[in-house]
């Protein structure tokens, strides 16, 4: 067996990490201590112990446990688990059906075992590294708890490597190796809260120490050479992919250029779709700036060009730029307020009348009818400008949808707003 399956705890006195969940007289801590079992969902990062945890509350619980994957298992396997868990019944057995990956499992599947887990035939425990409000329906979720599992802390995970070091009957105590502090901080460091990723490193490094027989101790040396770049926790899918658009997003609109740039290489690094970065990007250009500085749009869309153009590594940096612009342009969401506000208007009042004035007449019929008349042509006047001209329906003739800040080339436009109504206002004098 692996190190990290031989190594899984027993009991609770061996589980490490989640103490916001198992101090006494929280829900999961009285769980395990009387054997009260409920219905959970158990969301965090792989190798946090949600199984491990699952397996000590059926031990306390002295319950009969089914696991499924929901990457293999389907309908067929959710009933036969409800079979198995009608012949456990009979003996006087509770059954707790762990669900891996419970966010896999479609609505049918979900509903295949729900009115099993309302009748109290079965305490179900799910597992997941996604969002649950976003994957698990409703119905599911109002009849189950939800805990949400933390990375562990490299304190934490060097604990868990001491112990496989030096336990002899499951760990590697029997082999006589010793591991310095550089060691263990090092990986601690690299498996970024993962205990059984931690495991493994220590494992394939134990089998390098081993092909070098005048040594015992793990040095800084041996974890160098054993650590690879592990793959980022990012899907282009799941919950963490759009937190870290979030923190992109929220950082260029608090021009925090810094944190702009380490997001957007983040999601760089991670593989992230470029083509998804640059449309939100375009947004940001459009719902944060705006026309305080109209240039972020065309130097956002110039970045999209250069990158389809050169594609990566090549049109990575011209990215780059147009997201150190955005966060250094002035702020406005004066556009994207303008917009909701009107759309909202458009909606409400989708049927009122365009103005017979501003009405096209292409027929005799139509200018008998009034269609144009009275329209004055703005090129006509001084500055271009009619003062006072109705264009808009008489119901919105008082809304004011765009209202520019005093900031960048905004700043201009409320003096050129300003300015028109003044004129309006000489008109009426």
């Amino acid at each position: 067996m692996p190190l990290a399956a031989r190594m899984r705890p027993k009991h609770i006195g061996k589980f490490y990490g989640q103490s916001h969940l198992l101090a006494e007289g929280k829900p999961l801590y009285e769980a395990l201590n009387n054997g009260r079992l409920h219905s959970m969902i158990l969301w965090g990062p792989p190798g946090t112990g949600k199984t491990t945890l699952a397996r000590l509350l059926a031990q306390s619980a002295k319950a009969h446990i089914i696991f499924l994957s929901a990457v293999l298992a389907g309908v067929k396997e959710v009933r036969a688990a409800v079979e198995e868990a009608k012949v456990y019944l009979q003996q006087g057995r509770a059954t707790i059906l762990f669900i891996d990956e419970v966010h896999r499992f479609n609505k049918a599947q979900q509903d295949a075992f729900l009115p099993y887990v309302e009748d109290g035939l079965l305490t179900l425990i799910g597992a997941t590294t996604e969002n649950p409000s976003f994957a698990l329906n409703n119905a599911l979720l109002s009849r189950a708890r939800v805990y949400v599992f933390n990375h562990l802390t490299n304190d934490e995970i060097i604990t868990i490597l001491k112990n496989a070091l030096y336990a002899k009957e499951q760990g590697l105590g029997q082999a006589n190796i010793h591991a310095n502090e550089a060691f263990l901080s090092m990986i601690a460091e690299f498996s970024n809260g993962d205990a059984r990723y931690a495991l493994n490193l220590l494992e394939v490094s134990v089998e390098l120490l081993h092909a070098d027989e005048k040594h015992n101790e793990l040095t800084e040396v041996i974890a160098e050479q054993v650590l690879t770049r592990k793959s980022s926790e990012f899907d282009n899918k799941g919950e963490y992919f759009y937190d870290l658009i979030s923190a992109l997003h929220k950082s260029v609109r608090g021009s925090d250029v810094d944190a702009s740039l380490y997001w957007f290489c983040r999601m760089l690094d991670a593989g992230c779709d470029l083509n998804y970065l640059l449309r939100r990007l375009v947004r940001m250009a459009s719902e944060d700036i705006g026309n305080a500085d109209p240039r972020a749009l065309t130097l956002t869309l110039n970045a999209w060009d250069a990158y389809e153009r050169l594609g990566s590594p090549e049109g990575d940096l011209a990215i780059g730029q147009a997201v150190i612009y955005l966060a250094v342009a002035a702020k406005s969401n004066a556009v994207y307020a303008a917009f909701n506000a009107a759309l909202q208007d458009a909606k409400k009042y989708p049927d009122l009348e365009v103005p017979l004035h501003l009405r096209n007449a292409p027929t005799k019929l139509m200018k008998q009818l009034g269609y144009g008349k009275a329209y004055r042509y703005a090129h006509d006047y001084p500055n271009a400008y009619v003062p006072n001209e109705q264009y808009r329906p008489q119901l919105l003739q008082s809304q004011q949808y765009y209202q520019p800040v005093n900031r960048g080339v905004e700043l201009k436009i409320r003096e050129k707003l300003s300015y028109l109504k003044n004129l309006d206002q000489q008109e009426h004098e």
